[in-house]
C-alpha cells in the first residue's frame, strides 16, 4: 500500500505487469537482475550513505565505461554523444 500511496502523492502512473508475464517489461527485468547480481548480492552496505556511494559508483561504471551489446558494444554515454552528433550533422 505504501507504493500506491506514494504513486498517488507524486502523480506517478502505476501499471501492473500481468502475473507470469515479466517479459512485458523485459528491459527493466534485465537491468534489475544485473544490478542484483553485480552489486546487491556482492556488497554489504554499512550505512545509507555507504549504499548511496557504492550504488552511484556502480551506476557511473554502468553508464560511462561498460559496453552494452544493444548499443553496438559501446557505453551508453558514448552512444548518446555519438547519436547527438549524428543528429546535429543531419
Amino acid at each position: 500500500m505504501a507504493i500506491l500511496a506514494w504513486s498517488q502523492r507524486t502523480a506517478v502512473g502505476w501499471h501492473y505487469i500481468a502475473p507470469g508475464k515479466p517479459m512485458q517489461n523485459g528491459f527493466v527485468e534485465s537491468f534489475n537482475g544485473r544490478l542484483r547480481d553485480e552489486l546487491l548480492n556482492e556488497v554489504l552496505f554499512s550505512t545509507l550513505g555507504d549504499a548511496r556511494r557504492q550504488i552511484q559508483a556502480w551506476q557511473l561504471d554502468y553508464n560511462l565505461h561498460r559496453p552494452h551489446s544493444a548499443l553496438g558494444n559501446i557505453p551508453p554515454a558514448e552512444f548518446a554523444m555519438k547519436t547527438a552528433l549524428e543528429q546535429t550533422a543531419a
